[in-house]
């Protein structure tokens, strides 16, 4: 389903004619000089690779997945995974072009991917998994109705798909928000 909003943005599951794009947009996001430009980099934190094609286009075959992509025209602005995991939805892989972050488009499509978890999937909470040191990023989350939850997991050091650690501190904690 494609929704617009006012300012002329566009919703939409990812196919996989995207996943170039996905991948280029992730990386760009997060890591290298390039991520610099916005606020979300994990420059510091980590090199390497944010993703791939192969998971990006795992993550559009499987079931109970979407990958929702954001769009002004044929240009892709931001991304984020969802997985509906029975009454909660695990999002994750959330990338805004370094550009167009601090504009409120991030904000628009973590709304509208609370609507499709619980409109479309009945999901009746949100949950992610976000790096303790992203203070910043936590208070952003927090700030939308998010909320820590004292569960942390460890980083998952040694596997190049989440990336190479820069430092040995990393880990990850649960954030949650109810969508009832």
């Amino acid at each position: 389903m494609t929704a617009s909003t006012p300012e002329s943005l566009t919703f939409r599951a990812a196919s996989s004619d995207d996943v170039r794009a996905i991948v280029a947009l992730v990386q760009t996001a997060y890591r290298g000089e390039a991520s610099r430009a916005g606020w979300t980099t994990e420059a510091d934190l980590l090199d390497g690779q944010r993703t791939d094609a192969d998971a990006v286009a795992a993550l559009i075959g499987a079931p109970a997945s979407r990958i929702l992509l954001c769009e002004q025209g044929s240009t892709l602005l931001a991304t984020a995974h969802l997985e509906k995991q029975g009454a909660t939805c695990h999002f994750g892989m959330f990338a805004v072009h370094p550009h167009r972050q601090r504009t409120g488009l991030g904000k628009a499509v973590l709304a509208e991917a609370e609507r499709i978890a619980r409109d479309e999937w009945g999901c009746r909470e949100m949950q992610m998994t976000v790096i303790t040191l992203r203070t910043e990023l936590i208070a952003w989350y927090e700030r939308r109705g998010y909320r820590r939850t004292g569960v942390f997991k460890p980083f998952p050091y040694g596997d190049v798909h989440f990336g190479i650690p820069k430092r040995d501190d990393l880990r990850l904690e649960v954030l949650q928000k109810p969508l009832t």
